[in-house]
């Protein structure tokens, strides 16, 4: 263990929490300052690729990961208009030979509780609930987060963890407000003796129309759906996790096929979050303070690689830390240099892939007609980009045995 100032971050999400434990596997003690009174996830469903489980394997977490998840048969693009398949990927024997590691499905909660689990299970790594932080003041030798109350926390470094609307980030680089991209996101989850029985199936699916789309696949066990409708909306300038007006809803799907309207219409209560993002930056640090997750890179949730990206950063930020030995200047710096592209083509992806689903007219047919016409194998390596990552040059041969060496 090193004997010094632990390292703080700033927000107990996925990505904080997988760099909490990824440093304390280095043997770092850490200081987990959120702002809730509890670590909880809200939000429901993620896609975790084999780029994620690559990391979590190195981490020794994977098989924890795994118990939870739920593992579909294909992913599937559906024309919402007129009901017809565009494309397909199968995602199991040849997919996993491909890339080593499966494509997932899991309750954002369950991640987060394995990752707290692992946290809490290790004396270096302290986690402090209602710690609002309002700033930080970079000392040269150490770092001073202040809390809204009045109160601070001193650190050896600093890592902004604290999602989209950093308050790390904002006084770090002070670029602004996030750019909403005019949509909303409408999420839930329903039960699945509810869904229709002609899409219960094993798939992740996304109906694609106009200017919106629907997303469903099943959780916990097939037990559950979860469901993501986004469509461009005038509300996309109130907010994060507030109640969804279902009419609105509606509205945008009223062409879309009736297999699509009836599962919407069992649904009452919805939860709204504004899809933001921002232009991918070079600058994630500045001397002992450093960005990761959202704060550094946010991206929309079209390539499914907003959680993802943050757990790769934390592995790879705990790798350069432990390289650099102490040198926090050092190793943010090269972390930054190792995540920077990477994170930028999936924020930039992200944006294409919104744009492609949401199309309409001549280039809805264009779309359909190219993707029809790729092959199993064009387009598993269409995703070798992102499966085949993240770098995990390693100072040891794995976290899982480092974790188990420092025990």
């Amino acid at each position: 263990m090193h004997t010094q100032l632990p390292i703080l971050i700033v927000g107990g999400g996925l990505g904080g929490l997988c760099a909490a434990f990824a440093l304390s596997c280095r043997g770092y003690s850490v200081r987990v300052l959120e702002r809730a009174d509890e670590i909880r996830e809200i939000g429901a469903g993620i896609q975790l690729g084999p780029n994620v489980f690559r990391v979590l394997d190195w981490l020794g977490i994977a098989d924890r990961v795994l118990e939870r998840a739920v593992f579909p048969a294909r992913l599937v693009l559906m024309d919402s208009i007129d009901g017809q398949p565009v494309t397909s990927i199968d995602v199991q024997d040849d997919f996993r030979r491909r890339f080593e590691y499966p494509y997932a499905l899991i309750h954002r909660a369950d991640l987060l509780q394995v990752l707290f689990s692992q946290c809490s299970s290790r004396p270096s790594v302290t986690i402090v609930p209602s710690q609002r932080v309002v700033g930080f003041d970079d000392l040269g030798d150490r770092v001073i987060a202040r809390v809204e109350d009045g109160s601070y926390h001193e650190g050896a470094a600093l890592i902004g963890a604290d999602g989209v609307a950093s308050t790390v980030r904002a006084q770090l680089l002070g670029d602004g407000a996030p750019r909403k991209s005019g949509y909303v996101a409408y999420r839930t989850v329903l039960r699945a003796e509810d869904v229709p029985p002609e899409l219960r199936d094993n798939t992740m699916t996304l109906w694609a129309g106009p200017r919106h789309h629907l997303v469903h696949y099943p959780l916990r066990g097939y037990r559950l759906y979860n469901l993501v409708a986004a469509f461009r909306s005038e509300r996309s300038a109130e907010g994060w996790d507030t109640r969804g007006d279902a009419a609105e809803l509606y509205s945008h799907f009223a062409e879309d096929v009736p297999l699509i309207r009836t599962m919407l219409g069992k649904i009452d209560t919805w939860r709204m979050w504004v899809l933001c993002d921002r232009d991918p930056v070079k600058e994630w640090n500045a001397g002992r303070v450093a960005l990761l997750g959202d704060a550094a890179h946010p991206m929309l949730q079209y390539l499914g690689q907003g959680a993802g990206m943050a757990i790769e950063d934390a592995y790879v930020i705990a790798d350069e830390v432990a390289v650099a030995r102490d040198d926090y200047a050092a190793a943010f710096g090269a972390y930054q240099a190792r995540r920077y592209l990477r994170a930028g083509r999936a924020q930039l992806t992200s944006r294409l892939y919104g744009e492609f689903f949401h199309t309409a007219g001549t280039s809805r047919d264009i779309r359909n007609q190219f993707l029809a016409d790729r092959t199993p194998g064009e387009v598993r390596e269409s995703l070798a980009w992102l499966y085949d990552g993240p770098d995990l040059r390693a100072s040891t041969d794995s976290l899982g045995k480092a974790a188990s060496s420092a025990k």
